[in-house]
């Protein structure tokens, strides 16, 4: 079962995705970041890549798109909170 993540997983996980341009939610226990695209096109194919990796492993992220921005919060709403799935769903949506 996936559980919240300590804080020395914190401190292990989280500074890569920071210096990757993701932002933790202070208002939250999540992450975010906004992808910008050169059109509506390109930011619709990445994600529907991202669709199919976030079914695979099961774990959907929050993600609003307005023409060539997707702006994506994770969170493991099945724990209240930051996961192993989030810092892994963040990396893969890093290199798609």
């Amino acid at each position: 079962m996936t559980e919240l993540l300590s804080q020395a997983e914190r401190d292990t996980l989280l500074p890569s995705l920071i210096a990757s341009g993701w932002l933790v939610d202070t208002g939250r226990d999540a992450i975010r970041k906004t992808y910008r695209f050169d059109d509506f096109v390109t930011a619709f194919g990445w994600m529907t890549r991202a669709a199919i990796w976030a079914e695979k492993w099961n774990h959907h992220p929050e993600w609003c798109n307005v023409y060539n921005r997707v702006e994506v919060v994770l969170t493991t709403h099945d724990v209240g909170g930051l996961s192993t799935l989030d810092a892994k769903l963040a990396h893969k949506l890093d290199t798609l």
